[in-house]
């Protein structure tokens, strides 16, 4: 039988990086993975140019339920040595808004660097697991390997259409291990019939806002959409949005609707209210905010009680989605292998020694902007230097 010091199942983001700091230490490293390209996520992530980490990570930009599980991995491999992982192999980058890192060129610069960096290891690609025995014998469509050390990097269900699946989480109840339930996370919101009414009739609008669910508040762009919000602020938010939770939403961040008013006074106090509200949003957006607002006079009529109203409503514009798009379009997969089970510092199971679970399959799901990729690049580290 084929025996391997480490058998990797998954080469994502969080597998490929596990292998490489294993391999560094002479370990014998065999990654296996279901599709017949390896890093798919990687490929089409931040628009194919892969917001690859955001310097500014802290624990605080993840959704956990031990919210200081997350510490010791990333306080060992930081965005900084990844940053100098990509600028040795001479990968162009840019910072965008709010510390994230987008590659200069196409994403599949990030997956050839990773591939080089695996060059002692052994990677096959388009090979299914049937089955994990005991003894970590991996049953794989190309026959049967023993590991000393299995690793667990599958990711979770987002986005199937590159082959995701519930396979992690299958085989951490195999062995024992709670599995927190799983939910679509960084996904649009959708809604019901009547609102999809209106917000198709916006559809392509983009506005900035500041949105609040829950302890979550993200100030970022929303985007009207034929099958309700998306946008990164609405991405964001879900993460934090249950069913039957209403979305508060600030069409106002900036302020700005007295020295619209007074503007409009000033020019012609007989326009209408979506005239003036078409100074600050788009020519649709005003139109729905308008009617909305339900005021039939001019500006000019518009009285202090009147213009309180108007700024509460556009502060606080609640709506309430029915759903999301689920896993079809999801960035990640909120909860997964519950981090009680795992070593902090090793991701290593508690309750069974050699075997280790990281990346997106574990119960750590961090906001949009380079932040999965982080923990992805923190957890693969802290198990490669142990397995």
């Amino acid at each position: 039988m084929d025996k391997r010091d480490v058998v990797i199942i998954g080469a994502g983001a969080a597998g490929m990086m596990c292998g490489i700091k294993a391999a560094q230490r002479g370990r014998s490293v065999l990654l296996l993975d279901h599709a017949h390209k390896i890093g798919e996520k990687i490929r089409i992530s931040g628009g194919g140019r892969c917001n690859f980490t955001n310097l500014g990570t802290r624990a605080g930009h993840f959704l956990c339920s031990n919210p200081h599980f997350v510490k010791s991995a990333l306080g060992r491999y930081s965005p900084q040595d990844f940053l100098d992982l990509v600028e040795r192999h001479g990968i162009g980058w840019v910072e965008k808004a709010q510390g994230q890192l987008f590659c200069d060129g196409k994403a599949t610069l990030i997956v050839d660097m990773l591939k080089a960096e695996l060059a002692e290891a052994e990677i096959w690609s388009g090979t299914s697991v049937l089955e994990v025995e005991e003894g970590f014998v991996v049953q794989t469509s190309r026959g049967a390997v023993q590991a000393e050390s299995l690793v667990v990097a599958c990711g979770g269900k987002s986005i199937p259409k590159i082959g995701a699946s519930g396979l992690g989480y299958e085989l951490a109840r195999e062995f024992g291990l709670k599995v927190l339930d799983t939910r679509a996370g960084l996904v649009p919101l959708t809604f019901g019939a009547q609102d999809l009414v209106d917000f198709r009739e916006m559809a392509g609008v983009a506005v900035p806002v500041v949105v609040q669910c829950g302890a979550g508040r993200f100030a970022d762009d929303l985007l009207f959409t034929h099958r309700g919000l998306s946008g990164p602020a609405i991405l964001q938010i879900s993460s934090f949005w249950r069913e039957g939770m209403a979305v508060e939403i600030n069409l106002l961040p900036a302020g700005g609707l007295v020295a619209a008013i007074a503007a409009a006074r000033a020019e012609a106090g007989g326009q209408a209210l979506q005239t003036m509200l078409g100074r600050l949003f788009p020519k649709k957006l005003a139109r729905y905010l308008a009617g909305k607002f339900g005021f039939n006079g001019t500006i000019s009529d518009l009285s202090k009680p009147d213009i309180v109203a108007l700024e509460t409503m556009l502060r606080h514009w609640e709506v309430r989605p029915t759903g999301t798009e689920g896993y079809r379009t999801a960035e990640v997969t909120l909860g997964g292998v519950s981090t009680d089970e795992l070593d902090a510092k090793t991701m290593q199971a508690r309750k069974v020694p050699g075997l280790y679970f990281i990346g997106e399959v574990v119960d750590v799901t961090g906001w949009l902007g380079g932040y999965n990729f982080q923990w992805a690049w923190a957890s693969g580290a802290a198990a490669g230097q142990v397995v």
